[in-house]
């Protein structure tokens, strides 16, 4: 099991997070998901972009980037296409993920290059003041849609799956040793994997959409999560206030970094002769 002493830094304590706030759990399961699958710290390195959920490289005991906003995918893909050897993981949020780094979400997807990406989705930016993301739901308020939000959220999962993921899982910060086995599947798959974490932010969305505390949040988790194999025997009807988390997509493809070293020698070879 992950020790404190062993991954997180002691200078990081008291941490930036709200009480109530579903990152740190989040970021738990990631280092217990490491420790599990024995990933090196020298090996490792962890990159987020900005926001709330992009603190949380700043805790950790590993080789960190913290990026730009909407940024950390071409970061972790140059890092990775600079030494493929590396473990290199995306601790990132929605709003990062799905607005402005929305293009190099589905370039990465595409690519398949073996990353894998941990996007905390508490529906709402939550750093800069409770503006709605691309995850907001239809009629949630935020502090730019106070009468409710008119817009449909992205499905992260099904996103990731038509882009060329071949990893694809969803959790909550509720059901936390599920979430820590499925992001231990997606360290151990060869491939980008994505492993959307449904998280709470009871200060900016959950006091404004009639979930006071920290708890009526991980409540509404509980309540409105769906196992996958549950919900294939489940209506329309049924699921319409629900969401399905489990695995979605696992898979095997061309994985980028594999495809262009295989390249370089070919033309290596070519050149030789």
């Amino acid at each position: 099991m992950a020790s404190q002493e062993k991954y997180l830094r002691p200078s990081g304590k008291p941490h930036f997070w709200c009480p109530g706030c579903g990152n740190g759990i989040a970021l738990g399961a990631l280092l217990r998901a490491i420790d599990k699958v024995g990933f090196e710290q020298r090996d490792t390195v962890i990159v987020s972009g900005i926001g709330c959920s992009s603190h949380g490289p700043s805790f950790v005991k590993f080789h960190t980037v913290n990026s730009l906003h909407g940024r950390p995918l071409p970061f972790a893909t140059g890092i990775k296409f600079a030494d493929p050897d590396l473990h290199v993981i995306v601790f990132t949020g929605d709003g990062d993920t799905t607005a402005i780094g929305a293009n190099h979400f589905i370039q990465t997807c595409r690519r398949n290059i073996d990353i894998t990406m941990v996007v905390i989705n508490n529906n709402i930016y939550g750093m800069t003041g409770g503006q709605y993301s691309p995850m907001t739901p239809t009629d949630a308020k935020s502090t730019t849609s106070v009468y409710g939000h008119i817009e449909r959220p992205f499905s992260i999962p099904e996103l990731a799956s038509a882009a060329g993921a071949t990893y694809v899982a969803r959790g909550t910060t509720y059901h936390t040793r599920m979430l820590e086995d499925l992001i231990a599947d997606g360290l151990e798959s060869h491939g980008f994997s994505v492993i959307e974490t449904i998280s709470a932010c009871p200060t900016n969305f959950g006091r404004r959409n009639n979930m006071r505390s920290a708890v009526d949040m991980m409540n509404w988790q509980r309540d409105h999560a769906v196992m996958m194999n549950k919900a294939a025997d489940m209506t329309k009807e049924e699921m319409a206030d629900k969401f399905i988390i489990g695995k979605f997509k696992d898979q095997q493809a061309p994985e980028y970094t594999d495809v262009f070293r295989a390249l370089s020698d070919r033309l290596t070879e070519k050149e030789a002769q």
